[in-house]
């Protein structure tokens, strides 16, 4: 309770009522997600913390990295979850609601889902966003080309493919202006 209470008080505004109420519609938006998953993260991390379970070592993908980082005192709390805050509104605000997509693609390699990338792109942005194994890899980018991709991703014997349920299309180069902008907002976070 007490990192929640954190988080409201450093965001202004109820998260622990959003995270555990909804309604889901709001929690979805990933300026809302960000900040709720940070926190639900370091809950866990305290938790086992007052358990005597201390880790060795730390590590997080993507998200993830900002919950380490708080875990293993590089970054005070109340400054992640602003920064994954203003870091998920600039993620939202890069591309349009519903412009963008995600998908997981299982069974192509990573050069063959890169091929299928270049071939349903057509001008339009669909590119690797994370290579999560040698057999699972996801796409990023505009709507159109991501369906594409995921239609030959099948015609080229890939055994699964699925849309992700995200509010935008990370890891990918859409997401640039919001990179640009977190740079910036990174110059105001003591790390250390």
């Amino acid at each position: 309770k007490a990192v929640y209470a954190e988080a409201n008080d450093a965001l202004g505004f109820d998260l622990a009522r959003l995270s555990f109420e909804g309604p889901e519609a709001e929690l979805q938006r990933t300026a809302n997600t960000q900040p709720a998953v940070l926190t639900a993260s370091v809950a866990i991390a305290a938790a086992c913390a007052e358990r005597g379970l201390i880790p060795d070592m730390l590590a997080g993908h993507s998200l993830g990295e900002y919950s380490a980082l708080v875990a293993g005192g590089a970054l005070r709390f109340p400054d992640a979850v602003r920064l994954v805050r203003k870091r998920g509104e600039f993620m939202q605000e890069a591309v349009p609601a519903g412009a963008g997509a995600m998908a997981a693609i299982m069974g192509l390699d990573l050069a063959a889902a890169e091929a299928v990338c270049a071939e349903a792109a057509r001008g339009e942005v669909v590119e690797v966003a994370n290579a999560n194994s040698p057999a699972q890899v996801v796409i990023a980018g505009h709507r159109g080309a991501v369906e594409r991709a995921v239609l030959l991703a099948a015609a080229r014997g890939g055994k699964k493919s699925v849309l992700l349920p995200v509010s935008a299309p990370f890891h990918c180069t859409l997401m640039r202006p919001a990179a640009d902008r977190l740079a910036r907002a990174l110059d105001d976070i003591a790390v250390g």
